[in-house]
């Protein structure tokens, strides 16, 4: 909004010239950053107030870990709170034409929506388990794939009329028409190299990833800041890829595909990361406030898409590799449960307990050493995701 009013001020008068700074993307991401920043922090003891006096509280399982009970009844939703921040920032720094940064906000809202019903529930009717699983599901599956149609048309076309014509070639074409290569499958550390998906496949990897991102940071969900910071580091690395992708200068050079309008995206990542700071000044031990599935959900699916849209969803993986492992390890351990009991009578576990995290407060770490462990590596394998920009 700010940069279309900025460039009507310059018409009007030579003397709003020095707005053309707002036309700058990398100008709009730092204060994209700064807005979300001030917002959260500002607008921060309001909303926990108001979830305090509205008794969202969070509910602990009663097979949880023993040293959260005192946990119990701390303002939970607090996801409310990084979503004004991200959204209020994003719309005031962004180009309103762009497609790529208003399917991120759609999926994150729709995400974050689906979380806030599963929070309710858990408040409201006093059901520590929230939504159903298969209903969860469910309205996962339909706001990711219908995220994905959108976004292979998107990125293969050059703009919104793009987005129609390429989708109606695909349909009078018997559904087979090919993409370019930058459609395709990215291999990190290799120069040009990716592997043609097609229409379906492409689809299917895009349900995947923000399915699967927006379930494995909610998952990760469980400690004090455990989940917010990496959030951030992740997201900030992503945006570093959206703005490469995005310049024709830069994505030649470093050998990426050069995707227009995906440096937009920048000014989500940079709105997120300030948006996530500000949460963690309240989420930090002990916490305050907890962003409960509305954010986390929400948050998750919002990776997720930007990785698609800047095609590393391979880095994805990489960086986010404490994601990656918490839900393997719910996965793996629901898995030999269910396999041991049916095989012998009993289950068996093969951690003390998941998600991983509370596998190592089990073994003996606190609480604080655990999140910032899990920081350090966050940190590290982000540095690796970002090494493929030029280790290729």
């Amino acid at each position: 909004m700010l940069p279309s009013l900025a460039q009507w001020l310059q018409t009007l008068s030579p003397e709003f010239g020095f707005f053309r700074v707002f036309q700058y993307l990398t100008f709009r991401a730092v204060m994209a950053a700064v807005t979300s920043l001030l917002i959260g922090l500002v607008a921060g003891p309001y909303v926990i107030r108001r979830l305090t006096e509205l008794k969202i509280g969070q509910p602990v399982r009663g097979y949880g870990m023993q040293t959260h009970l005192s946990k119990s009844g701390t303002p939970t939703m607090g996801g409310v709170l990084i979503l004004l921040a991200i959204g209020i920032s994003t719309l005031l720094w962004f180009d309103w034409s762009n497609r790529f940064v208003w399917i991120v906000l759609l999926v994150t809202l729709g995400f974050g929506a689906i979380g806030w019903v599963d929070d309710w529930r858990k408040v409201v009717n006093k059901d520590p388990e929230g939504m159903r699983s298969r209903e969860k599901y469910l309205w996962q599956s339909v706001i990711g794939l219908i995220a994905a149609f959108y976004l292979v048309f998107s990125i293969s076309g050059s703009s919104n009329q793009g987005v129609w014509e390429l989708f109606m070639t695909w349909v009078r074409s018997g559904f087979s028409v090919e993409l370019p290569a930058k459609a395709g499958l990215l291999l990190p550390f290799f120069k040009q190299v990716s592997y043609p998906l097609g229409v379906i496949g492409f689809v299917i990897l895009t349900y995947l990833v923000i399915v699967g991102a927006s379930n494995a940071v909610n998952l990760t969900d469980g400690l004090d800041g455990l989940a917010i910071m990496p959030v951030v580091m992740v997201g900030s690395a992503l945006g570093v890829f959206a703005y490469v992708t995005g310049s024709a200068v830069y994505s030649k050079y470093l050998f990426f595909p050069h995707i227009p309008g995906s440096g937009e995206v920048l000014i989500f990542c940079s709105a997120m990361a300030g948006a996530g700071l500000a949460f963690l000044w309240f989420n930090t031990h002990p916490a305050q406030v907890f962003m409960g599935d509305v954010g986390a959900l929400a948050l998750g699916a919002a990776l997720g898409t930007i990785a698609v849209i800047v095609r590393q969803e391979i880095v994805l993986a990489i960086m986010g590799g404490i994601f990656v492992v918490e839900a393997l390890s719910v996965m793996l351990q629901v898995s030999y449960f269910k396999y041991t009991k049916r095989k012998y009578g009993e289950g068996r576990r093969i951690l003390k307990m998941a998600p991983l995290h509370h596998h190592f407060e089990k073994s003996g770490w606190k609480e604080t050493q655990v999140v910032v462990r899990f920081w350090i590596i966050t940190m590290l394998l982000c540095l690796v995701g970002l090494s493929t920009l030029k280790l290729r």
